[in-house]
């Protein structure tokens, strides 16, 4: 029976019994970030055979806060002290890579890879949402603009696991010590969901991309700094968050976005390779001027998605504080002055390239 003759219901029952499946065999092969990596593959599959299906905003929202709560857990005295320390290369390594982004974007469209503008918005790193909306208002093609950011956060997610692998001997998936169910202590559990919804609430009206994730981090971090905390995640949690942004991510494939960008895929995927390229130099860099460890130094420069960032850290033996805090400084600085740059490097282009009419307006609801 055909995927899109399904019910709802039946449709997610697929994805879930495929989602299982991929994550069991990813974690069999002890690749990092399985639990995440496994539920995106297989809504890519079910996306594509037609059974579509879509993520209530309320687990995503779940999803990011529960991440945000991970690596607020990890944040010690020690790190702000780090940052304090390093804040100069952090920002100039993300300033870097957004020069770096906007460049490979402005040559796709000086070369016509991609019509017009929407390279310059489609390798911005970071803020994938805003990029978008930001590139419909300036007359490119967001639907490229979509598969260029999620294709890259498919491709960082999944080299970065590679990596991860290769690095950590005998590392993989999370594992959870205490099994599957282990005792929860009622008031810990009760601080964290406590976070998790004021955090998440100020993240989100503050209405910036990842704010969800990023208020319970920082809330999160500045109890936990403090020692007025303890922050308490049951491993069942983690499993579901993981499930839930992978399906999101996994889910933004669609046949139409596929079709829009086949043609610009070889370039794509060579641009991409670019930037993450880029980013390794970086990479190296830190590794040189820090003296923090290759794989912390690599998670930390990737530009992929900070959700993505989070969880692979997470689930391998980094400074995952130290990851998170250059995430999150590039998150910070994109939304900055990424728009700004964008539109400056959109303004050159408009001189030489002519712009192609702009595509329908597209329900950006079924892409956040």
């Amino acid at each position: 029976m055909p995927l899109q003759s399904l019910p709802a219901a039946g449709r997610w029952a697929v994805l879930l019994a495929a989602s299982a499946l991929a994550a069991g065999l990813l974690q069999w092969a002890r690749l990092p970030a399985a639990l995440m990596l496994g539920p995106l593959a297989a809504a890519m599959l079910v996306q594509t055979a037609g059974g579509a299906v879509k993520v209530p905003r309320a687990f995503m929202a779940v999803a990011q806060a529960a991440i945000g709560c991970l690596v607020a857990r990890s944040m010690t005295p020690a790190i702000v002290g780090g940052f304090a320390s390093h804040w100069p290369v952090f920002v100039g390594v993300v300033a870097l890579s957004i020069a770096a982004a906007a460049g490979i974007g402005w040559t796709m469209s000086r070369l016509r890879i991609v019509p017009g503008t929407t390279a310059v918005w489609g390798m911005l790193p970071g803020a994938a949402t805003a990029m978008m909306v930001l590139a419909e208002a300036y007359g490119a093609d967001f639907r490229l603009v979509a598969f260029m950011q999620y294709l890259r956060v498919v491709l960082v997610a999944a080299a970065a696991s590679v990596v991860a692998l290769l690095f950590v001997h005998g590392g993989g998936a999370p594992r959870f010590a205490g099994g599957y169910f282990p005792p929860i202590h009622l008031l810990p559990f009760a601080e964290t969901a406590a976070i998790a919804v004021v955090g998440g609430g100020l993240g989100l009206a503050s209405r910036i991309p990842a704010g969800v994730l990023l208020g319970p981090l920082a809330l999160g971090a500045a109890l936990n700094i403090l020692g007025w905390v303890t922050i308490e995640l049951p491993p069942v949690v983690l499993i579901a968050s993981y499930a839930v942004i992978g399906w999101n991510t996994g889910l933004r494939f669609t046949r139409d976005v596929l079709a829009a960008a086949a043609r610009a895929l070889p370039q794509t995927l060579s641009a991409t390779a670019l930037l993450m390229a880029f980013c390794g130099v970086l990479a190296w860099l830190l590794v040189v001027l820090l003296h923090v460890d290759p794989l912390t130094a690599y998670l930390a420069t990737s530009p992929g998605g900070v959700d993505a960032a989070a969880i692979i850290a997470a689930s391998t033996k980094v400074d995952t504080p130290f990851v998170m805090a250059l995430q999150t400084v590039r998150v910070i600085v994109v939304l900055a002055i990424g728009p700004q740059v964008a539109r400056w490097v959109a303004g050159t282009l408009k001189q030489s390239v002519p712009q192609p009419e702009p595509p329908e307006p597209l329900d950006l609801g079924d892409l956040d």
